[in-house]
């Protein structure tokens, strides 16, 4: 384990500073299907509201870089070739813009264990997958770029055991036997879909690395808090990375859907206070009117609420809860500049609101991050 913290470490501290403007993004798309294959006959069809919302929303923000989180995953990437596709084409109102680059290995969802991950005595269900999904890349993500991406340069952690990771929270039952399992924890890994550190060369020449993840959701489990420790533990990867060594002069972004709020929700808020407190990164706090006007229209759980509703990215249920959460991040080193930053979630009256619609879930129950640097 050291030596791979070390090589690491060594990957980030060698980049040069980042000097010109870019934007940068993540966006839980929910461009997710039920099966194999559908979700890229839905993009071809050109018929479905929801990825044509998807779409126009990213081309409204243009990012250069942008992390797609929960993108069905094939091994040709033929989903995200046609939706890269839809995205360079010109909707009259929505120019085209195109990413010519683009990171999107195999990942650990849907990927059969062999094993009972989840404590329900059978081998064979979503859950019991190294990360959760009915079939292979099942809420995957993908990494696109206007910028050249090296590929062969960047460094996967899709494989490393969940109880490999320093100070790894397992569940235990309450005899304090592993759960569920003493021979699915051996075999457990710790992302459920991947972590990786992805260059990307900007146009000046200089190298951003980019730290991109999306943990599982810190729900949908038993009293163990098996999804809740696997959260806190991915969450944390970063944060143990980052505290490993000196990243005072290290230019890189950490993306994602982390799943955890650091005030509100079911998740170990230790876990995404102590990424947020990092002294190698900053939180731009991206923000917008429209998660503030959510807020208060929607009420319910949102009303007991403690953290600031307009730092929201996620409009998720609020009765009985847990309302709408900051769940999503871009998390920039301190060596670079922020610009700007911001949340596109509109109001009922401005532009591009029905793109995320009167429910919320015209696109997806998430909201794009995005935050401008150099």
């Amino acid at each position: 384990m050291r030596r791979f913290w070390l090589t690491a470490i060594l990957l980030l501290a060698a980049s040069a500073v980042v000097a010109e403007p870019f934007r940068i993004a993540t966006f839980n798309a929910a461009l997710t299907r039920r099966g194999p294959g559908v979700l890229l006959q839905n993009i071809t069809e050109r018929k479905d509201k929801q990825i044509t919302a998807v779409s126009h929303i990213i081309k409204t923000v243009r990012p250069d870089v942008l992390l797609i989180n929960e993108l069905d995953h094939d091994y040709e990437n033929l989903a995200l070739k046609a939706f890269l596709e839809l995205l360079g084409q010109d909707d009259g109102a929505y120019g085209g813009i195109g990413y010519p680059y683009f990171f999107a290995p195999p990942q650990n969802t849907g990927v059969p264990s062999g094993l009972d991950l989840n404590g329900d005595r059978k081998p064979d269900g979503p859950a019991d997958a190294y990360g959760y999904g009915a079939f292979r890349g099942q809420y995957a993500m993908a990494l696109i770029s206007r910028f050249p991406i090296d590929a062969g340069g960047a460094r996967e952690f899709t494989n490393i055991l969940w109880k490999d990771a320093p100070e790894a929270l397992l569940p235990v039952f309450e005899d304090g036997k592993p759960f569920p399992s003493f021979a699915a924890q051996e075999v457990m890994r710790l992302s459920s879909k991947g972590h990786w550190i992805v260059p990307v060369k900007l146009p000046d020449g200089r190298v951003l690395q980019v730290m991109a993840s999306h943990p599982t959701p810190p729900v949908f489990d038993g009293p163990q808090d098996a999804n809740g420790m696997r959260n806190a533990d991915e969450v944390l990867f970063w944060d143990r990375l980052l505290r490993g060594g000196d990243f005072s002069d290290a230019p890189f972004v950490i993306l994602g859907d982390l799943n955890s709020d650091p005030v509100d929700g079911d998740s170990r808020h230790r876990a995404i206070a102590r990424l947020l407190g990092n002294p190698a990164l900053q939180d731009a706090r991206p923000r917008s009117r429209g998660a503030e006007v959510a807020s208060e229209q929607q009420g319910h759980a949102n009303l007991a609420q403690k953290g600031d509703p307009g730092l929201d990215t996620s409009d998720w249920r609020d009765d009985p809860g847990p309302g709408n959460l900051r769940v999503d991040y871009v998390l920039p080193s301190k060596i670079l500049k922020v610009l700007d930053a911001g949340v596109f979630w509109p109001t009922p009256d401005e532009a591009g609101y029905g793109l995320i619609g009167s429910d919320g879930r015209a696109s997806s129950d998430h909201r794009l991050i995005w935050v401008d640097l150099e």
